[in-house]
């Protein structure tokens, strides 16, 4: 399987220069052929090359395979927009922000990555340094910093292209790792639910409960600092927002990579299966009062579901995602379902049988048990199927199919 390792660069500040320069010539240049393969309806790359090459090596010095680079990374970026429009990610056909996208030619940021190939990039890696080809000429013995993991990893793994990219005013180095997967098990003794929430980040189908009261914390402070800041408008103020960007993601992901290393964990142990809910198209489901916007919005359970995904990938534990519908209203004893057994955001206790568990840790266990009876039926171990194209009204379609295993009937 394929994983990107990321090393940030620690370059002298005429190395940095260097670099700095690099970045903002192969990404203006990029724009510039951008324009012109949007002007002349030319999107692939060895039409596009004819047009563009001998300008980009000759107005910016651009050494041939930075040129060839730039012209293949025009033409990946229309690939990309392309797709989004079809996919419908960018507002429906004729809508402001459909035409916003189409209407004129893709922009590249100066800070945006740039590919380096073995030509351009060579890695010492017992030494922690780099070679790195720039407009001014080749910068030798410019050091990273990576953790002996990835040290490892590169050493083993290391194969294709490679990206530069400065992010607050800080430099990396996205390097792609082959990195070969364990065997899949073929047959788990069981599933391990995982119900992901707000409140509580993951639910297992074991009992355990995963806090996210930390994060949300940090969540609420971090956005009543950004309101004062912003509110005080100083030039102080400015530089402690410029500080603080990206830091609630940050902490969010480092959290989500714990969650997923000790829920994979967990599973292979015990020789589970990893049973998720398939929350694709949620946030356009639900209606929420202002209040609470801020805080659906930033619910990343999207990213947990991916890092379980490819950690579990890696590890061969099997991983189905499974229709989330009444999993949070059925019991999971007798199954009787009803919008009053959820008597509280904690709490759910059974109109029928009187059942009462935590709410969550009795999503889970319907989670593992949808899970179990899709892989008796010949589910396989997948990702999520991309949501179907409705052909009218808002309602979706909840059947189980011998290709598709992301739902399941909410009465099994």
């Amino acid at each position: 399987m394929k994983l990107v390792v990321q090393v940030r660069l620690l370059p002298t500040p005429e190395q940095a220069a260097a670099l700095e320069a690099t970045l903002h010539a192969c990404n203006e240049s990029a724009t510039w052929v951008s324009e012109v393969a949007f002007a002349r309806g030319e999107f692939k790359n060895f039409t596009l090359r004819r047009h563009t090459y001998d300008t980009v090596k000759s107005r910016w010095g651009l050494g041939a395979q930075a040129a060839q680079h730039v012209i293949k990374k025009t033409c990946d970026a229309y690939t990309t927009l392309k797709a989004n429009l079809k996919a419908g990610n960018l507002g429906r056909p004729g809508s402001k922000r459909y035409r916003r996208a189409a209407e004129k030619p893709v922009v590249f940021r100066p800070q945006g990555a740039q590919p380096y190939d073995d030509r351009m990039l060579s890695w010492q890696i017992p030494g922690r340094t780099v070679s790195i080809w720039t407009t001014g000429g080749r910068v030798k013995s410019v050091a990273f910093t990576a953790s002996a993991e990835q040290l490892a990893t590169l050493a083993l793994y290391r194969k294709g292209e490679s990206d530069l990219l400065e992010r607050d005013g800080m430099w990396f180095l996205n390097a792609p790792c082959e990195v070969p997967e364990a065997p899949l098990n073929t047959e788990p003794v069981d599933f391990l639910g995982i119900d992901l929430g707000i409140v509580n980040i993951a639910t297992t189908s074991d009992g355990e409960s995963l806090a996210g009261r930390e994060l949300n914390r940090l969540r609420t402070r971090e956005r009543g600092l950004r309101a004062k800041l912003q509110k005080k408008s100083t030039p102080s103020a400015k530089r402690r927002l410029k500080k603080r960007r990206r830091k609630e993601a940050r902490r969010a992901k480092d959290i989500n990579h714990k969650i997923a290393k000790h829920v994979v964990a967990e599973a292979e142990r015990t020789g589970r299966g990893i049973a998720l809910e398939d929350l694709t198209g949620i946030r356009e489901r639900v209606r929420l009062r202002k209040p609470q916007r801020a805080t659906h919005s930033s619910w990343s359970f999207a990213q947990l579901g991916q890092f379980i995904a490819y950690k579990a990938r890696r590890a061969g534990v099997p991983v189905v995602h499974v229709d989330p519908a009444y999993t949070s209203r059925a019991c999971a004893e007798c199954g009787h379902i009803d919008k009053a057994n959820r008597i509280s955001q904690a709490w759910f206790a059974c109109r029928s049988c009187g059942f009462v568990d935590h709410a969550d840790s009795n999503s889970s266990r319907n989670i593992r048990a949808r899970a179990w009876e899709l892989w008796r039926r010949g589910a396989q171990s997948t990702a999520p199927a991309p949501p179907r194209t409705p052909r009218g009204g808002t309602g979706r379609k909840r059947s189980i199919t011998a290709s598709d295993a992301r739902c399941a009937s909410p009465a099994l």
